[in-house]
């Protein structure tokens, strides 16, 4: 059977936390008529939002997981995913965006472009994702669609227009005014079913005119055709559109909707904007790589006919087994199928397909071209690909951060021993930014992931759905330890114990660099055999996975050796490793290293009034205030924290601010450690080294 892939849209939902995503994603399930109740976000009513299915999204009114789900609007079909808003959760943003076509960027028209917009819009521009904007909350005291549609240009540098404007605000809001077709729309009825279409209100003409030729005159750059029209007058609703849509799909263009998903209004002809104006799968170009051929690039077709490519992009552990969240870029999946995994390198069989309605989920036989599924009991990896017909292609990896916060976690029993290392076995699985491991030293368990909220659900998690209680010692933050100097070094390792020995001398220098690790062979004249040459490099990996410093990972040297010595018979493979950390170890000290920790841009929004306090509290905690803007009686202070001065801030912001002021923080960089702060962390890590050796 032909499916019409051109009547397919694969959707997200982003935008900074607390703009509405979820409440618009629960109001599109309803008016496709995929639920027939709407629920409010944080569970008042004891049901919750539909994409929220877990039960810490509902207490905390959050969402942690994205869900997905698939809906019927017109004769469209259309997949959704809504993702988190919080930075702690950002994987599961990058690996959404990984598949999605086209996406929603949801903003509120009292808070604006915030700075998790200004986080998404970049992940949206990373994976070149073309999107539409809905302004959401224009029911709240304080809205103003038009100052969030300039914020749009100068603050993300998005080509945006309004393509409708609203009928009243904040609590007048009644409808809006389309300015393709120039009619108001009224919502009535129970829950905005009922749509009226009516002339515009006289007091909102001359704006509708003026807002109408401004984006006629933007979408004319797409289209000779409209341009023509404009100037004649002659201009229809098919031309806008076909130029919109132009606009749009080069990522060049970004339409603006506005309403209130809470009050039910605005969303229909956001949904007639997702089906014009975002593209289809067939619109995408998709690129894999031929591992065959030595990863040559692959174009993608969206057929049925052709050997099946899909992505396993998210990995849940259900009460029926894994669940992978698969995409299917192209041919189609049925079950009985035989696939295979690149990166596993292994042949499975395709038992149970399901389509995934957040939480419940329906048994299908076929996923076609563009369709996102699930599939049951497969054992693989976030982010595999699977293909079938005999191809061995990849799809390009995702891009994953790095951890930036650690955690002491032990168990308080037994029982809870077995559970935590199921639980941390499954976590790991799922979410790439989750790490763990055991301290050599300490032997201690030590999660690892991208704030304190991220770690703190997770040790939930471990205590709801593993019933395992844990406790939890001080969060640690990931330092790291560089150069800052050229240093030589000439090392002889010599070992004579009977029979025989271990020889080796490796001669060269260590110098600081911007990437993590470069080894450089500079050797002349066979100094060192050809064999040992990769004996010297992992001899140095192995010496940058603990500083002399504080013990942390060493990042930023190029190892170059340029003269050595071997012995006929008593050189071997480890022998120059060891001779290759004897001499790193040998150089370090003397290239002056330095301790760096992560930091964080924190951008803090409150009253006016707090200005001060706020101000202060960046400065206590040798934060450097980047920028400061007033608006409305309203401030926003963007700046760059020591991750290690952010532990516990949100209380202490609260308590300065009389619970109005609300932050956000990502990963910025790595920076040099004050003095006075090196001096403390190297005295507590000698203090601990002797403990450990008692």
């Amino acid at each position: 059977m032909a499916h019409d892939i051109s009547k397919m849209r694969n959707i997200g939902i982003s935008a900074h936390i607390d703009s509405g995503k979820t409440t618009l994603s629960e109001r599109i399930l309803f008016y496709c008529n995929k639920i027939h109740a709407i629920h409010e976000v944080r569970g008042k009513d004891g049901v919750g939002a539909v994409m929220d299915n877990m039960e810490l999204e509902r207490e905390r009114g959050i969402t942690i997981a994205s869900a997905s789900t698939q809906v019927q609007w017109k004769d469209y079909t259309i997949n959704v995913i809504d993702t988190p808003g919080h930075v702690d959760f950002t994987i599961e943003v990058e690996r959404s965006l990984r598949v999605l076509d086209g996406a929603i960027l949801v903003l509120c028209s009292v808070g604006g472009v915030q700075s998790q917009s200004i986080t998404v819009d970049r992940q949206l521009k990373r994976y070149h994702v073309p999107r539409i904007a809905f302004v959401n909350k224009c029911d709240r005291t304080g809205a103003n669609p038009l100052k969030v549609r300039m914020q749009l240009r100068e603050k993300l540098g998005l080509n945006a227009y309004m393509m409708q404007l609203p009928i009243g605000l904040e609590d007048k809001l009644e409808g809006v005014v389309d300015l393709v077709t120039m009619k108001a729309i009224y919502f009535e009825g129970d829950s905005g079913t009922e749509m009226r279409v009516a002339e515009i209100p006289a007091h909102l003409v001359a704006d509708a005119e003026k807002y109408r030729e401004e984006l006629l005159d933007a979408a004319s750059i797409f289209s000779d055709e409209l341009a023509e029209a404009f100037l004649e007058g002659t201009e229809t609703e098919e031309m806008i559109h076909d130029a919109v849509r132009k606009g749009t799909l080069a990522e060049q263009f970004v339409p603006v909707f506005l309403g209130s998903a809470h009050k039910n209004k605005g969303i229909q002809p956001m949904l007639d904007g997702v089906t014009r104006y975002l593209p289809d799968p067939t619109e995408v170009k998709n690129i894999a790589l031929d591992m065959d051929k030595n990863e040559e690039p692959v174009v993608l077709s969206c057929s049925e006919n052709v050997p099946t490519v899909a992505l396993g992009f998210k990995l849940e552990d259900g009460k029926y087994g894994q669940l992978t969240y698969v995409r299917i870029y192209q041919g189609s999946l049925k079950k009985g199928d035989e696939l295979y995994n690149t990166r596993a390198r292994k042949k499975f069989k395709v038992g149970r397909l399901v389509r995934m309605n957040s939480a419940t989920m329906e048994d299908i036989n076929e996923g076609v071209p563009g369709d996102i599924v699930a599939l049951f009991g497969v054992e693989c990896a976030s982010g595999d690909t699977f293909c079938g017909g005999g191809l061995n292609y990849t799809m390009s990896s995702m891009f994953v951060p790095n951890p930036v916060i650690d955690l002491t976690i032990k168990p308080k029993d037994k029982k809870s021993a077995d559970q935590m290392a199921k639980a941390l076995n499954r976590f790991t699985k799922e979410d790439p930014t989750f790490h763990t491991y055991v301290d050599a030293e300490s032997n201690e368990t030590i999660i690892q992931g991208m704030g304190e909220l991220h770690l703190e659900v997770y040790i939930e998690r471990m205590r709801r759905e593993y019933n395992c209680e844990v406790e939890t010692g001080r969060p640690q933050v990931a330092f790291r330890e560089t150069i800052t100097q050229h240093a030589d070094f000439n090392y002889t390792h010599k070992k004579q114990s009977g029979g025989s020995g271990q020889y080796g001398r490796v001669a060269g220098f260590i110098e600081p660099i911007e990437n993590d690790y470069e080894f450089v062979d500079a050797i002349k004249g066979g100094a060192i055999p050809n064999e040992y040459i990769p004996s010297c490099d992992k001899g140095f990996k192995q010496s940058l996975k603990k500083g002399a410093l504080i013990g942390f990972p060493i990042v930023g040297v190029r190892a170059t050796i340029n003269d050595g010595q071997s012995h006929p018979v008593d050189s071997s493979d480890i022998a120059f490793q060891l001779a290759a950390i004897g001499g790193f170890r040998e150089a370090y000290l003397k290239a002056k290293p330095v301790i760096l920790e992560p930091i964080m841009k924190v951008s803090i929004e409150g009253p006016e009034e707090f200005q001060g306090n706020i101000f202060g509290l960046i400065n206590q905690r040798r934060g450097i205030i980047l920028s400061s803007t007033e608006d409305d009686n309203f401030t926003r202070v963007d700046a760059e924290v020591p991750l290690s001065e952010m532990f516990g801030f949100s209380t202490i912001l609260r308590s300065s601010t009389q619970g109005k002021a609300e932050y956000s923080m990502e990963f910025a960089k790595y920076g040099k450690v004050p003095q006075g702060v090196t001096d403390e962390l190297i005295k507590e890590y000698e203090a601990r080294r002797k403990a450990e050796q008692k």
